[in-house]
């Protein structure tokens, strides 16, 4: 029988992960060098232009990935907390640091500069995030259905949360919110993932519709959740939703008929569901369906949370991310400034056509697109490489979301599949917004394409995020007994 320290430190890597990495990794290099290369500059290898950076960046990601496959699978379990713990201690660093070390970039303050090198810490941060909620998910008395357990993880992911949006980089922390499609696999329960997707919702549209709009798409949202919580007895619980409903809706007619010059069309509502929620209430009292109640909290919480929208909006998020924001929405239209690197990014996306234009060929994104060595990089693609090679780079992304979670299903221990899984959830993210913003389908939030864009701390940070889940999936224990 052959015993551990027989088996070669390289035996079970998933050689399709590597390879689905090395082509992402390539396909990366060719788009900075065709749309950073920088004319100006003597020769195409010299190590000023980008893509020799890049490249650069890309041998050390690679061999910090080697360096991972060969640390003992058991590391990473053992010192998820230090690593969670110094994490928060570095990327809270550049807050406090002079402007000399963390120097304002954009308006944000998330980066360290020591000479030609700089440094993102909230990118370090996710990993030691997956780690610390791998290793405390993975203890044998968590419950995901305990509300003290659940708080702790809550809590893993909103440290970094709120040291990020210090630093003002919305989008890097926005990213931890992709932590809910992991906690959604270890069996949260799915109702309690609605007010969070309802805050969601609502903040958008309270910008596009009045108060008599919103009601009425809550009323409809909440007669579908009630009639799917209580087991799907729909015709008498859709007709007892729809008749607080219409009630609603005569009240806040009655209302504003009465009191419109007095009181707001946020007054006028919620004078209405005041009374439709005691009328929902004495019905579900007398009927005993306590499921009513929980519908009717996630309501009222909801028709609180729409007033507190423009409170967040103005208070909360810097002018340019108002404007990004509506700008999205259709509220404003501004070619020229705010629009202006969406409108150049499609036109050199569509301008690719079916085979697109060649290497170095693209002009639109070369010349016209900001940012199209970074968070644009996936216009080149479009551009020079068209439709088919745009859809080429997609399949390599999905393909390597898709492996991460099948490694995910195949372990045998909780703390490499809860990790596996963060990084699928991390990298589906950063796929679904960046190539959502290119194209005009998500607002403007300055994150990078994995294993494509330009930056050497975001290399380096995905190959971390990754070759930890493929050294975690090569372990011949398949995992950390042990340790639980």
């Amino acid at each position: 029988m052959q015993t551990r320290n027989n088996i070669s430190l390289f035996e079970g890597v998933d050689r399709v992960a590597v390879a689905l990495y090395l082509l992402l990794v390539l396909s990366g290099l060719i788009c900075v060098a065709s749309a950073g290369y920088d004319d100006m500059i003597d020769g195409f290898f010299n190590f000023r232009q980008n893509h020799i950076k890049q490249a650069l960046w890309a041998c050390a990601a690679f061999v910090v990935g080697l360096f991972i496959l060969l640390l003992d699978s058991r590391y990473y379990h053992m010192y998820a907390y230090y690593a969670y713990v110094g994490a928060l201690i570095f990327t809270a660093g550049t807050i406090v640091m002079p402007e000399a070390i963390a120097p304002v970039t954009k308006g944000a303050k998330a980066w360290y500069e020591l000479g030609p090198v700089r440094v993102q810490p909230a990118e370090f941060a996710k990993i030691a995030t997956a780690l610390a909620m791998a290793r405390m998910m993975s203890n044998y008395s968590f419950s995901i259905n305990n509300v003290k357990h659940l708080c702790r993880v809550a809590m893993v992911i909103l440290l970094p949360f709120v040291i990020i949006l210090l630093q003002n980089d919305t989008g890097s922390g926005v990213v931890l919110g992709s932590f809910l499609f992991v906690l959604y696999r270890e069996g949260l329960n799915k109702w309690l993932c609605i007010p969070i997707l309802m805050v969601a919702t609502l903040f958008i549209f309270s910008f596009l519709f009045t108060p008599l709009a919103l009601l009425i798409v809550l009323v409809l949202l909440f007669t579908i959740s009630n009639a799917m919580m209580i087991g799907g007895k729909w015709r008498m619980h859709t007709i007892f939703v729809a008749s607080i409903g219409l009630g609603a809706f005569v009240l806040y007619g009655l209302s504003a008929m009465l009191w419109g010059g007095a009181l707001s069309g946020y007054a006028c509502l919620v004078i209405s569901v005041i009374v439709g929620v005691v009328v929902a209430a004495i019905y579900a009292i007398r009927k005993n369906i306590i499921s009513i109640f929980l519908t009717l909290g996630l309501f009222v919480s909801s028709m609180i949370f729409v007033p507190a929208a423009d409170l967040i909006f103005e208070s909360v998020l810097q002018p340019h991310q108002k404007e990004r924001i509506l700008s999205f929405l259709g509220i404003i239209n501004d070619p020229a400034g705010i629009d202006f690197n969406v409108n150049q990014s499609k036109i050199a996306i569509g301008s690719g056509g079916l085979f697109g234009k060649g290497f170095m060929q693209g002009t639109q994104s070369k010349y016209f697109v900001p940012e199209k060595h970074t968070d644009f990089i996936f216009c080149t693609a479009g551009e020079e490489w068209g439709f088919l090679g745009s859809m080429a780079v997609l399949a390599l992304l999905c393909g390597l979301i898709l492996r991460l979670m099948k490694m995910g299903e195949r372990q045998q221990e909780p703390f490499s599949r809860i990790y596996c899984y963060c990084v699928a959830a991390i990298f589906l993210f950063h796929v679904m917004v960046n190539l959502g913003m290119t194209i005009g389908l998500m607002p403007v939030m300055g994150i990078p394409l994995p294993f494509m864009s330009y930056g050497g701390s975001s290399m380096i940070a995905f190959t971390i995020l990754l070759f930890i889940a493929i050294r975690l999936d090569a372990s011949p224990t398949k995992g950390l007994s042990a340790l639980n």
